[in-house]
């Protein structure tokens, strides 16, 4: 099982996501937070085959839920569970992700 956490950001939420490949080509996927949103995509997604790893911003059922769940377009949760996805069925290796702003004092 990969596990892989997410800080949102300003919205104070965290999420766990949880990845469990199976025997039948399907990749299971939990999602423990307390963000509601969050939480509907879990109904989406909790098994997909692992082919979703692959599939474009267009037809990928991750992207799909996040767009009809998750009100801020930005939210770095479904790269998590993609990212999470790809480790389990062994095309990535786990390395961590940083989003970092960058500012300069003397511009404001």
């Amino acid at each position: 099982m990969t596990q892989v956490s997410v800080n949102s950001g300003i919205c104070g939420f965290s999420v766990t996501i949880k990845a469990k490949k199976g025997k039948d080509k399907k990749i299971q996927i939990t999602l423990d937070t307390d963000c509601d949103m969050v939480k509907q995509m879990n109904k989406d997604i909790s098994k997909m085959d692992i082919r979703a790893a692959f599939a474009g911003h267009l037809s990928n059922p991750v992207h799909m839920s996040a767009a009809r769940h998750l009100k801020h377009v930005a939210c770095p949760v479904p790269a998590g569970i993609l990212k999470a996805i790809e480790v389990e069925i062994g095309v990535c290796l786990p390395e961590d992700v940083h989003i970092q702003f960058i500012t300069d004092k003397g511009e404001q």
